[in-house]
């Protein structure tokens, strides 16, 4: 308790050094960050090596490629650093200005949260990611990553400090000790926000014993709607897409829902095509007579399942479809491919999600995607930000009024 008080009272005093701190300053700063993660490849790469290596047996395929940090990498880790001091600076930037009845000047302006705690597993990318999006969002940063990243951590996190004139802009939690979370979440008076990133385990945790402010990035179990109508050729590259580029990630497929009524042909064209690509089916009994596949469970219809598998459902129209995604899906992203504009306009209407598509891979849900640079999370919640968490996601507001005399009456 004693050393996570230390940390967060050093984080409230640095967030406001960093209030201050210029622009300018600040672009200089994560430039330097960037070159810094350049310069120290060897070290990050010889770290995150000790890191996989213990976490062999213990973590997926699928999760230790989210661990894996390589050359390249690395410089995409750099080159979101060089996008994010590009982007626009938020801070300070006035909102609206209005003269009130009795005279009074008010003001709304952008301002930093203070201190964000980050709760996150897994990708040592998110590290490079959080610091640099608190840095030009001007708040001090607590990380408490997974142990399987700890040693690459380390090394970004040190690489980082010595580019910040701001003692303690970035602190990270070294500990794999879980008890320290549930300590961190109950600092009220020095932490700000908690933003928790990762499992369905780790999210309900936070969500349940913080007694700070959270903006919650959930899970994804994303869905397709394959409708009645649809372009074979399109449909095929953006299933396979959105199902196989990178399983391992929120903004993959887990689920394909197809109408009823839609080409058997096609879509034991593009089933075959998914098992040519090791992926494992798991359908409906619908899905069953079309082709061989596993049972799905009532449980497969909620899982997240961030591997090499899909759950196949044959609906009867795009009413279920939609009445299907909005109970057991997480929020995140859902597409639906047709030709039907009625449908496509009903499925963006109606479906309760972050990111809606029509034709195209749920892939793209990413802050730099987005045109962003970066982001912390893609938030499934509506308050106070919903999808890719951007650099004004990571602000909030305050009113200035200037009078001159002015009492209530």
């Amino acid at each position: 308790m004693n050393n996570i008080l230390k940390i967060a009272k050093n984080a409230k005093a640095a967030s406001k050094k960093l209030a201050q701190i210029s622009h300018g300053k600040k672009k200089e700063i994560l430039l330097q960050m960037a070159g810094a993660l350049i310069g120290g490849k060897n070290e990050i790469i010889k770290a995150n090596f000790k890191d996989l290596k213990d976490a062999k047996g213990k973590l997926g395929q699928n999760m230790s490629d989210r661990l894996m940090l390589d050359n390249k990498r690395i410089e995409t880790m750099a080159l979101c650093l060089r996008e994010i001091a590009k982007l626009k600076d938020y801070i300070g930037e006035i909102l609206e200005t209005k003269e009130l009845e009795n005279g009074l000047m008010l003001m709304q302006k952008i301002v930093p949260f203070g201190v964000i705690g980050v709760v996150y597993e897994s990708r040592p990318n998110v590290t490079s990611d959080i610091c640099g999006m608190c840095l030009k969002s001007s708040s001090a940063v607590i990380l408490k990553g997974g142990s399987e990243s700890r040693r690459t951590n380390k090394v970004i996190v040190d690489l980082f400090k010595k580019k910040c004139p701001i003692e303690n802009a970035f602190q990270l939690i070294e500990s794999s000790d879980r008890t320290i979370i549930r300590d961190m979440l109950n600092m009220r008076e020095d932490i700000d926000l908690i933003i928790p990133r990762g499992g369905k385990d780790l999210i309900n945790f936070v969500r349940e014993n913080s007694k700070i402010p959270i903006i919650e990035t959930g899970t994804g179990n994303c869905h397709i709607y394959l409708d009645e109508k649809f372009d074979l050729k399109k449909a095929s590259r953006i299933i396979i897409n959105a199902k196989t580029n990178r399983p391992s990630v929120c903004n993959a497929i887990e689920k394909l829902l197809i109408h009823k009524n839609a080409d058997k042909f096609a879509v034991v064209k593009i089933l075959t095509e998914l098992k040519k690509r090791s992926v494992e089916i798991r359908g409906c009994l619908m899905t069953r007579k079309l082709m061989d596949c596993i049972l799905a469970s009532e449980d497969d219809w909620k899982r997240e399942y961030l591997d090499m598998v899909i759950g196949v459902m044959i609906v009867e129209n795009t009413d279920q479809a939609i009445s299907h995604i909005n109970k057991y899906g997480s929020g995140h992203s859902e597409a639906i491919i047709s030709k039907n504009k009625k449908n496509i306009d009903k499925f963006l209407d109606e479906i309760d999600a972050a990111c809606v598509y029509a034709n195209a891979s749920t892939r793209f849900t990413d802050g730099y995607e987005f045109g962003m640079g970066a982001e912390i999370g893609i938030s499934t919640q509506k308050l106070h930000a919903r999808g890719p968490l951007g650099l004004k996601a990571l602000t909030t507001t305050k009113y200035m009024l200037i009078g001159n005399g002015q009492i209530r009456e």
